[in-house]
């Protein structure tokens, strides 16, 4: 029998024994460990460099190309695209961050291209993925990826582990992935990606192993994400009408939605020009403006730090990946689970 694997909820972070520090105020958090996924309903050229200024890192959907102003973005290719790019030789490749953006990132195609960029754009950021396997992150890393995201299957859009079986829970993923960066002595960063909830499941993520954290669906539940803001009235039908506000005439006491999709939706599929599509993967879903997103990275910044001083870390080199964690039954997360 294989061995059981583990999600955030089966977990806590274990304080240390003692703690030197006094007040969270002693702990330095550089830059967030952060991610913006490439999701049209989450970011775009406008409100790109707003994430980025927040802490984020940023990576822009496909159909967004090269601008100079977001030269701190991911711009972001599928595996054509990539290899169309590599092919013209003659075409200058300005992008100095490259995500390849596929959902099956263990195909062997990928470690080629990987291999062949890296010789080609030594220089670069890459970033690839998706992986689903520890082994699958060895072997990107050894082809030269900068960065792999891990995680198949378990974002709020996506339904490929649900109607396909495939999959890795995401906590034994990223804890195996990072006993084996440092069994095989790997430089590849692990961003964890998909389906995050909750400020502690972020905080998990980074305490098992993972350098970044890639959000999607809880980005796009903040005011300033690119979704359009609306409100639900009722004509004297009672039918349900969406009335577009612009975020000046924002009203925290009045509910406001955004619109949010997976970006393997047969909608996406038609918005990009295919004409043959796919089954769809992802769905879609309108989310309730939760928080703006200053409000959001305040709290988790104070939710992370607070972590960390139980733990004794003042950085977050010192915290991910080295802190003990415990294994609980379904009665101790409900004890907590509010």
């Amino acid at each position: 029998m294989k061995n059981v694997k583990f999600d955030w909820n089966d977990i806590l972070i274990v304080p240390n024994e003692t703690s030197e520090i006094r007040s969270i105020k002693e702990i330095d958090i550089d830059r967030l460990p952060l991610f913006v996924a490439p999701m049209d309903t989450v970011v775009n050229k406008e409100n790109a460099k707003l994430f980025y200024d927040k802490g984020f890192e940023v990576c822009l959907p496909r159909h967004i190309k090269s601008i100079e102003d977001l030269d701190f973005c991911f711009f972001s290719y599928g595996l054509e695209g990539i290899k169309k790019k590599l092919e013209i030789s003659l075409e200058p490749f300005d992008d100095k961050k490259v995500l390849i953006d596929i959902a099956n990132g263990n195909m062997e195609e990928l470690l080629i291209i990987t291999e062949k960029f890296k010789k080609m754009y030594p220089d670069k950021i890459l970033m690839v993925g998706n992986v689903a396997n520890p082994m699958t992150y060895v072997k990107l890393s050894q082809a030269g990826a900068d960065i792999v995201r891990c995680g198949v299957g378990g974002g709020s859009a996506c339904l490929t582990t649900q109607q396909t079986g495939i999959g890795y829970p995401m906590a034994s993923l990223i804890s195996e992935c990072r006993e084996m960066k440092i069994k095989y002595n790997l430089n590849s960063k692990i961003v964890s990606d998909g389906g995050f909830r909750e400020y502690s499941e972020i905080i998990k993520s980074l305490a098992l192993g993972s350098d970044g954290v890639m959000l999607g669906g809880i980005l796009n539940k903040c005011l300033e994400s690119c979704s359009p803001n609306f409100q639900k009235i009722y004509d004297d039908s009672y039918k349900e009408i969406h009335v577009d506000i612009a975020l000046s005439n924002y009203q925290s006491k009045i509910p406001v939605y955004k619109y949010y999709r997976g970006m393997s939706t047969k909608e996406v599929q038609k918005d990009w020009g295919k004409e043959s599509l796919q089954t769809s993967e992802g769905i879609t879903k309108y989310n309730m403006v939760d928080y703006t997103l200053d409000g959001w990275v305040e709290n988790f910044i104070d939710y992370l730090k607070t972590n960390m001083s139980y733990c004794g870390k003042r950085t977050t080199e010192e915290f991910i990946g080295k802190v003990e964690y415990v294994f609980i039954t379904q009665n101790a997360f409900n004890r907590y689970n509010k």
